[in-house]
């Protein structure tokens, strides 16, 4: 049996993708944070290898690869990308020194590397993977810096490593409290979330369409070593059609509110991602609907009524 490990495996994206690849009957390690609540893995518990691993420690993060030698690595695990993580040293350790250790004791057949969007900095269009880089915040520094190590490694390793630049994935399980969530969980009973200011864009692309371009990254070991990607839709979405497709595919009667929620430093009128490169060489894109991808959510989040009160969802 094929042995994949995932770091940040109780994250939103990571949840996901360990289940799509214990669908695809791999034996899955998930590496978690000590002391992490692991909540989005509690129905698959049983179906996986766990293991406690603190990024900060580099030794441990190197230990992961050494003694499992899986064959694939998915590195998902990060820190910085909440406004709630501000702490400039531990995104060097997660973020860089965490992905230097796995990349020094890996010795299989691949290494995806979740990269982000952020690393670009502001763009007034969509840009290109060998575009210069221009990150404007401690994070997005970290997530460059990560990618480059990774590129390093591939090339003078002759292996197969390579990083996904993700933009704004949405979907079951993502963290309470972030838009796309807040947005089903207040129209589930009727209202609407505080809120930006409209013309606030995002690129976003559903989760499913995410694990789908991991899993055709790991696949595609003929590509030039150290390939970077872009995983986007394609297409710039502004908070106020966002609002509305909601309101028309939740039924919400309430009016939007805007500037009631103060603007984050990172929100932008233009971030949109272009995924032709993904397209042409790994042959993946996006294939589910912004409209088909909230109402798939929605009826997620009202089937699991256990995890109404961590997304604040009434009856």
């Amino acid at each position: 049996m094929r042995v994949s490990l995932v770091t940040g495996a109780a994250g939103f994206v990571g949840a996901n993708l360990v289940r799509r690849l214990l669908r695809e009957g791999d034996h899955v390690v998930a590496a978690v944070r000590p002391g992490s609540d692991a909540w989005r893995l509690a129905d698959v518990r049983g179906d996986l290898e766990p293991a406690e691993a603190d990024l900060r420690d580099a030794e441990a993060a190197a230990a992961l690869v050494r003694r499992r030698r899986p064959a694939r690595v998915f590195h998902l695990a990060a820190h910085g990308a909440y406004s709630w993580q501000e702490d400039a040293a531990a995104m060097i350790d997660v973020n860089v020194r965490a992905t230097e250790a796995l990349l020094a004791g890996f010795d299989g057949e691949a290494f995806v590397h979740a990269g982000s969007s952020s690393e670009y900095g502001p763009k007034d269009h969509p840009p290109a993977e060998d575009e210069a880089l221009a990150p404007a915040s401690h994070y997005a520094v970290t997530k460059a810096a990560a990618t480059h190590l990774c590129a390093l490694a591939a090339r003078s390793g002759d292996r197969h490593i390579v990083t996904l630049r993700l933009y704004s994935a949405y979907g079951p399980w993502e963290e309470p409290g972030r838009l796309v969530p807040a947005l089903i969980a207040h129209a589930l009973r009727g209202a609407l979330p505080p809120l930006v200011r409209p013309e606030t864009v995002r690129d976003f692309v559903h989760v499913d369409d995410v694990c789908a371009a991991f899993v055709h990254a790991a696949a595609a070991t003929r590509v030039e070593r150290g390939s970077v990607f872009n995983v986007a839709s394609g297409r710039e979405t502004r908070l106020d059609e966002l609002v509305a497709i909601a309101r028309t595919v939740l039924g919400v009667r309430a009016e939007p509110v805007w500037g009631t929620m103060p603007a984050r430093r990172w929100d932008t009128a233009t971030w949109v991602g272009d995924p032709s490169a993904a397209r042409r060489v790994l042959g993946w894109e996006p294939a589910v609907a912004l409209r088909t991808g909230l109402a798939a959510t929605a009826e997620w989040l009202r089937a699991h009524p256990e995890l109404h009160a961590r997304y604040g969802a009434g009856a």
